[in-house]
């Protein structure tokens, strides 16, 4: 385990993406919350406070977990991308394919590099 291996470098790099745009929503929630009118307040400050965590959550996955080559970073990284194969879909057939064709994309990389045995290897040694 002497270095991280691309695999693992290129995880990391696809949750903190995933975890920056979530935190973009949380915020862009919040602001238009804030400046507009939202039909149902409590539904709206709910949405922005879910994505702010949200993505706050999936940065301390890439970094303090699968940056720092912690065991424990791989399982909520590989469950997110595995949630988000049926959202992508789910935008596909909601008309939305230029949101949902990358979306799966960015999340089978995801999985790609996250099961690879490069990574298995750097976070749990020779087994």
């Amino acid at each position: 385990m002497n270095g991280r291996p691309l695999t693992l470098l290129i995880a990391a790099a696809v949750v903190a993406v995933e975890g920056l745009v979530a935190l973009g929503l949380g915020v862009f929630v919040a602001v238009e919350t804030l400046t507009g009118t939202p039909d149902d307040m409590t539904s709206a400050v709910a949405e922005a406070v879910f994505g702010l965590l949200i993505g706050a959550g999936l940065l301390w996955v890439a970094w303090g977990g699968l940056f720092m080559m912690e065991r424990w970073g791989r399982s909520p990284a590989v469950v997110t991308q595995i949630f988000m194969l049926p959202v992508g879909g789910t935008l596909i057939t909601s008309d939305l394919p230029q949101l949902g064709i990358p979306l799966i994309v960015v999340a089978l990389a995801g999985l790609a590099t996250l099961l690879a045995p490069p990574t298995t290897h750097a976070l749990y040694g020779d087994g």
